[in-house]
């Protein structure tokens, strides 16, 4: 049988609008196996997924069980876990971390807060500070979601591990198992699709350079995905590849078809308009799907650079 991520491929499918969306990621460490939806069926205490999922919802932020990469025999519980909190919106980018022995810890966090970009209940809860080691590559993994995760995911996670990259974690769900393996890159919050690890050394290599790898790129996870998919064609458009030069001020319309400013901190701005077509013919959205479909897709229409007195009109 075809696996989605296979047929997702042969079909080429589009990647460019199709990243999750959240201003903010709260990742837990979380060792051993998980379920198809983690954070209630790992060994986490299911109580403490549920408050998680209740806290964060509505507040941009998206939360996320993470481990090493490598088997995942069932250790028991971790005495010391590894916390990350990263804000991906431009202007205001910044990734915390920190460490606790008891994870209820995290809902002392103020999770509208975070969504707006303030870290400061990080600090307070559990002790956090500005990351200050290498930049964080995200691979999911999880096969009882999709198995195009474990078995592409996991591979590409091993394979950047062993070869001395530092900042790979397995994580829970980045949506999209089709694009798999799939990577959010944090923390300006890019997501790649069907990653190979050239790519993604590549993108962490950029990060550190304060610069954004297009290719293979789903968006940034702080815009809508028209958002998403007109930030990378103005990127394209332009020449511009610096992390936090553009971002998307305005979206105006409804599906199936956007009209998305975006502007450059130069105060150069674009108007793209962005279409959702469907992605056809009708192929698996993810292995275990029992009927075909016509995932959505954002195919960007036209580039146009405004003039100040457009802008002023």
């Amino acid at each position: 049988m075809s696996r989605c991520a296979t047929v997702s491929r042969s079909l080429d499918e589009p990647v460019a609008g199709t990243a999750a969306t959240a201003t903010t990621w709260l990742l837990l460490e979380q060792p051993g196996p998980w379920g198809v939806k983690a954070l209630t069926s790992s060994h986490l205490d299911p109580a403490l997924g549920r408050a998680l999922e209740a806290a964060a919802e509505g507040t941009g932020v998206r939360v996320a069980l993470i481990r090493r990469p490598g088997r995942h025999a069932d250790p028991g519980t971790p005495a010391l876990r590894q916390v990350y909190v990263a804000h991906t919106v431009p202007g205001n980018v910044w990734l915390h971390s920190a460490t606790t022995r008891d994870p209820y810890r995290l809902l002392g966090l103020d999770f509208a807060a975070l969504g707006s970009g303030d870290p400061r209940s990080f600090g307070a809860a559990l002790g956090g500070r500005p990351h200050t080691g290498d930049p964080l590559a995200l691979v999911c993994t999880n096969g009882k979601r999709d198995r195009c995760c474990a078995l592409l995911g996991r591979p590409l996670a091993a394979e950047l591990a062993s070869s001395g990259v530092r900042g790979v974690w397995e994580v829970t769900h980045l949506g999209g198992h089709r694009f798999s393996p799939t990577v959010l890159v944090l923390p300006y919050g890019y997501a790649y699709g069907r990653a190979e690890a050239r790519t993604i050394k590549e993108a962490l290599h950029g990060v550190q350079e304060g610069r954004v790898v297009v290719e293979g790129c789903r968006g940034c996870s702080a815009w809508d995905r028209p958002g998403q998919a007109a930030e990378l064609a103005v990127r394209s458009a332009a020449g511009e590849y610096a992390a936090g030069a553009l971002s998307v001020v305005r979206t105006e319309g409804r599906a199936p078809r956007w009209e998305v400013m975006v502007a450059h901190t130069d105060g150069r701005h674009w108007l793209v308009t962005v279409a959702q077509g469907a992605s056809l013919p009708p192929r698996p959205e993810s292995c275990d799907a029992a009927v075909l479909g016509a995932p959505a897709r954002m195919d960007v229409v036209a580039v146009r650079e405004l003039r100040t007195t457009a802008l002023a009109s």
